[in-house]
């Protein structure tokens, strides 16, 4: 670079220049908050300018290159290296006050400001001082033009931001110092490189940071620096639709995806680094055409996975909307692969849904056996490279999932599972709805339910009253007690259906929920309601009846496999290590974790050495007649426990506020992840209610209006101070406190998830991940103030955990009022690092691109 001079928008636009935004560069992107920052900026400017007229505000540099394809004589033709997201929002600032002057004043303005800034107007065939991408032109044409078409995209979205601007009552006087500010006021740096330079090369080092471009407008930039003779007729013929079909994440994907089909350790960060190694090895514009061409073809294949309703053969739109619905994203290579398959002919569309099904199988029972997430990535993103190519590409894939230790459960791994795991606790919430709603469908009814309407259901609840206990006390072998039968039955899937009812259902006894069951017009009901009683034989009759409809719907493994039907007890050791000192549980907890019974758990506590085994008590918090040390040890369990911080009463009871239930063993192991929802403003499919309102319902069914009133307050005191809410895609909706969303530069964070069944669940185990509340001294004060209200007692030991407070704590307006507080203390904490950033913060710190 050879010449660099400050000068100003006026130095910069007048005379007859002409400057091109290179196909390279993205389009216009800058939203609400930097248009906003920059108006603010030129009305302190222009106030300023009034009592001192030589006042300047930096807004940061422009990077000209020399145009090899020189205009007529006398017009400088300059490409916009860097800069260029400023400079056009200045030219857009620039047409909206020439109309809002022409619009309130008179028309002189027009000829004025556009002859001098905004055209050549004396050189038709370089007629635009600025030339924006060909994605922004149209929208920008209509705003140089005052065009009754100003206002599409962003371009169109910024001209209408200074529109409004300039039209409020506040701007009435200070037009004519704004504009004055705009061409004289605002300085600038502009740097001209050499003619000889490589003008990508130094694109390329001033934005090949990751933090201004995405990795696919870096590779966009790439392709057309490689295209010097040919970039716009392809980019017109096959770039722009591309760009048009997906936004920059979907095609950052299309690129990863493109890349892992030949490596599957290539992570997305890596997608434009190892795409240019790629693409360096080829040496023609013809062989980058054909690559540009190839992911247009590509393009075309990823709009289906991501939009199955445009596949055209019904089998495989089925197999993809499923696929889709469960929302395993590292299936897409293998998606990806499939279509392409099928779009060169090696193979069919009968093919590619066998295929499909094959994955489908493997993750349902995956899930059943509680292996959800078990090396499921790297085993989904392996298939394309590592199937057997010789095969029928259905054969290939069921071969490839069969193999080695992938959790891909046989059937003899369904029936125990579906009898004796918890699968209420397995994977995520929306994927054990799918299951559900999969196995209701199986059964064609004639007047299917929306499947929209229902949430899962516990026939035998998950709190007993005392018609369940005699019920299950009726089934009792000598050794066993209520509670632990109850722990071991009530997530299995032979007790959970599908219901419109849930609210109205609750903890009812069977023959109020038969009754009701039998108006839901659910087919999964119909064996539940044919029976008299609902204990365990009844569970284990339905669980086996399901187990077998599973098998048939979902095809198991090829050949023999390993069976993982064997009682886990690595899962319960790993979960017994991760307990914290000061916390227990007990034996019907891990029984239920681990798919046995509270007996052998026992056994196995008695006879092998396990870690924290004195955690482990009855279900009432009394340690077990029959422990014993494996190792000899004689000291009393109590006594030790005590020790670690355990409080019993006077009868040897521990205090059930510092148990480890079932929920929260199952956090402890990581089986159950518990993920922040996908932002989801708009309605569901086939449902009028956006997710706020699908909250706000439930929650007012399944609450008294004292408690969904304090809620809904709550929540608005909550936006009030500066945060915002997120709703989950679940059956039940969720509500996520947001203090930080994503995005943010310290990371997104929320101190409580609420939920309408009736709970309030406090993330310490994410909140130990997010600054500033890795310090566990910020989540111990936290978790001391929420223990200042009534009722609620959190214990230490649950610092890594998600404790729950009941919801019902907000019908005392005192404790409300109090969680207010509490909750403006952790936002407040959350953002003292913004806050002394502001303290320091340079006000002439030049804008980013």
């Amino acid at each position: 670079m050879v010449a660099a001079a400050e000068t100003t928008l006026q130095g910069l636009l007048e005379g007859t220049k002409q400057y091109q935004v290179p196909l390279y560069q993205r389009t216009y992107s800058w939203q609400g908050h930097q248009l906003e920052r920059l108006w603010d900026d030129l009305v302190r400017l222009a106030e300023d300018r009034v009592e001192n007229p030589k006042t300047t505000h930096f807004i940061g540099s422009l990077v000209l290159a020399p145009s090899p394809n020189n205009g007529p004589a006398g017009v400088g033709v300059f490409l916009v290296v860097d800069g260029q997201q400023r400079l056009t929002t200045l030219s857009i600032l620039l047409s909206a006050i020439r109309d809002h002057r022409v619009a309130t004043e008179d028309d002189t303005h027009r000829d004025r400001l556009t002859g001098q800034y905004l055209i050549n107007q004396w050189v038709p065939e370089r007629r635009l001082k600025l030339v924006p991408t060909q994605a922004d032109l149209d929208a920008y044409l209509a705003c140089v033009d005052s065009s009754a078409q100003a206002g599409g995209g962003e371009v169109g979205a910024a001209y209408k931001f200074f529109r409004d601007r300039l039209a409020a009552p506040a701007a009435a006087t200070q037009v004519k110092d704004l504009e004055d500010a705009v061409l004289f006021g605002l300085a600038l740096v502009s740097v001209i490189a050499h003619p000889d330079d490589n003008v990508y090369r130094i694109f390329e080092s001033l934005n090949n940071t990751g933090l201004k471009l995405t990795q696919a407008d870096l590779l966009r930039n790439y392709l057309f620096m490689r295209l010097p003779d040919r970039s716009k007729t392809v980019y017109d013929a096959h770039w722009l639709p591309l760009q048009q079909r997906f936004n920059s994440t979907e095609l950052e994907t299309l690129f990863w995806l493109d890349l892992v089909q030949r490596d599957p350790r290539i992570t997305q960060g890596d997608t434009y680094a190892r795409q240019q190694a790629r693409l360096d090895r080829l040496g023609t514009e013809d062989d980058i055409e054909a690559e540009v061409r190839r992911f247009g073809r590509l393009g075309r294949l990823l709009e289906i996975i991501l939009h199955p309703d445009k596949e055209q053969d019904s089998d495989v739109r089925f197999r993809l909307e499923r696929l889709h619905a469960w929302g395993t994203t590292t299936v897409y290579p293998l998606l990806l692969h499939l279509l392409d398959r099928r779009s060169l002919g090696t193979a069919t569309s009968a093919q590619v849904a066998s295929a499909m099904r094959y994955v489908e199988s493997f993750l349902v029972r995956r899930l059943l056996i509680g292996r959800a997430t078990a090396n499921i990535n790297r085993n989904l993103l392996s298939i394309v490279t590592e199937m057997n190519k010789d095969l029928p590409v259905d054969q290939a894939v069921h071969a490839y999932l069969s193999a080695g230790r992938k959790y891909y459960a046989t059937d003899a791994d369904v029936r125990h599972a579906v009898r004796s795991l918890p699968f209420y606790t397995n994977g995520r919430a929306s994927q054990r709805s799918l299951v559900l709603r999969w196995l209701e469908e199986s059964y064609d009814s004639k007047e299917p339910v929306s499947p929209a309407k229902l949430t899962i259901e516990h026939v035998l609840p998950q709190s007993m009253g005392p018609e369940w206990q005699r019920m299950l006390a009726a089934d009792l072998e000598p050794h066993e007690n209520v509670i632990e039968v109850h722990d071991a039955l009530k997530h299995t899937l032979g007790n959970l259906t599908l219901t419109g009812y849930n609210a109205e259902l609750g903890n009812s006894p069977f023959a109020v929920k038969r009754v009701d069951l039998a108006k839901s017009g659910v087919r999964l009901t119909r064996d539940i309601v044919a029976c008299e009683r609902w204990g365990r034989p009844q569970i284990h009759v339905r669980a086996d009846a399901l187990a077998e409809r599973i098998i048939n719907l979902w095809p198991g493994p090829t050949g023999p496999t390993v069976d993982q039907s064997e009682v886990r007890w690595d899962l319960m050791e790993a979960a017994l290590s991760a307990m914290p000192a000061g916390s227990w549980t007990t034996y019907g907890d891990l029984a239920a974790l681990i798919g046995t019974a509270p007996q052998p758990v026992g056994n196995r506590l008695r006879a092998v050495p396990v870690p924290n085994a004195h955690r482990v008590l009855q279900a009432e918090g009394t340690k077990a007649g029959g422990f014993r040390w494996p190792d000899g040890r004689t000291d009393d369990p109590v006594s030790v426990l005590k020790a670690e911080g355990v409080l019993f009463d006077q009868h040897d009871r521990a205090d059930p506020g510092q148990r480890i239930d079932l929920d929260e063993l199952a956090q402890l192991t990581g089986l159950a992840p518990d993920e922040l929802p996908r932002r989801l403003p708009q309605p569901r499919p086939g449902d009028g209610q956006s997710l706020a309102e699908r909250f706000t319902e439930q929650l007012g069914v399944l609450q008294g209006p004292v408690v969904a009133g304090a809620t809904l307050t709550l929540l608005d005191r909550w936006t009030e101070m500066g945060g915002t809410l997120l709703y989950g895609g679940g059956a039940e909706t969720s509500c996520f406190l947001m203090a930080r969303e994503r995005g943010h530069r310290d990371g997104d964070i929320w101190p409580v998830t609420f939920y309408p069944s009736g709970k309030v669940e406090v993330v310490f185990q994410h909140m130990a991940s997010r600054s500033p509340y890795d310090d566990v001294t910020l989540r111990e004060q936290f978790r001391q103030r929420l223990n200042q209200l009534p009722g609620v007692s959190i214990a230490a030991a649950k610092l890594t955990l998600r404790p729950r407070i009941p919801l019902t704590v907000l019908a005392d307006h005192a404790a409300a009022s109090a969680l207010v507080e509490h909750l403006q203390w952790f936002y407040d904490q959350a953002h003292l690092s913004e806050k002394a950033d502001e303290s320091l913060t340079d006000q002439t710190e030049p804008y980013s691109l």
